[in-house]
């Protein structure tokens, strides 16, 4: 047997295996560094890349210092804008309370005068005046209600000999009346009221029935 040809040799499985880990140890640890699987021997590629390296992490490192800050001031710009729409919804909710008392005292003193009237019809009946100025002064305080009523937008639901409505009618009661058509407000309990195309009550009627069928 010859000993150089058997030192010489090497054994295939072995020989795949240091060939797949990319050579031998020995040669590995004369590298000093590695690149991904391949090592880099040079000193020179060796410093230029650690040069690199480090030149790109301190790039890392202001650009993370940078999305902080940027991340502190857009947080503080969010504070920032919620704390301003607080204040602004407190204040337009402030605004909306004092403009609804503002119109509540607005129709209080519209109602004065026709309360001064109506006080002033009753003296004058406990002071023994005659029945017919006691008429005259509460048809007065009336108009005087109506026409705040009509300043404020409210308009008054007077339904009598028209067909009934049950979007603005309320139907207390019905009569046999074959005179006039089927459904025709024949007498009216209570007014009703709208303001601004809303119905605020709708009117009470006695609504006719046995009458023809109303025409189209």
């Amino acid at each position: 047997m010859n000993p150089r040809r058997d030192a010489d040799s090497v054994d295939p499985a072995r020989g795949s295996s240091e060939h797949r880990s990319g050579g031998a140890p020995a040669e590995r640890a004369r590298s000093g560094r590695e690149i991904g699987p391949i090592p880099v021997t040079d000193p020179e590629l060796l410093d230029d890349l650690g040069a690199e390296y480090e030149f790109r992490g301190d790039q890392l490192e202001e650009q993370l210092e940078g999305a902080r800050r940027d991340a502190a001031a857009h947080l503080d710009t969010a504070q920032r804008l919620q704390a301003d729409f607080d204040n602004y919804r407190k204040r337009v909710a402030r605004d909306a309370e004092d403009s609804a008392k503002r119109a509540g005292q607005r129709v209080i003193l519209e109602m004065l005068p026709a309360l001064d009237n109506l006080e002033r019809a009753l003296a004058h009946v406990e002071g023994g005046g005659e029945g017919a100025q006691l008429t005259d002064g509460v048809r007065m305080v009336l108009q005087q209600v109506l026409d705040v009523f009509a300043k404020e937008g409210a308009e008054r639901i007077d339904p009598l000999g028209q067909a009934f409505d049950p979007n603005e009618h309320q139907a207390v009661g019905r009569v046999e009346r074959p005179d006039v058509p089927e459904g025709t407000v024949v007498d009216m309990y209570q007014p009703g009221y709208r303001m601004h195309g809303r119905v605020l009550r709708p009117a009470s009627v006695v609504v006719s029935t046995g009458g023809p069928a109303p025409k189209e």
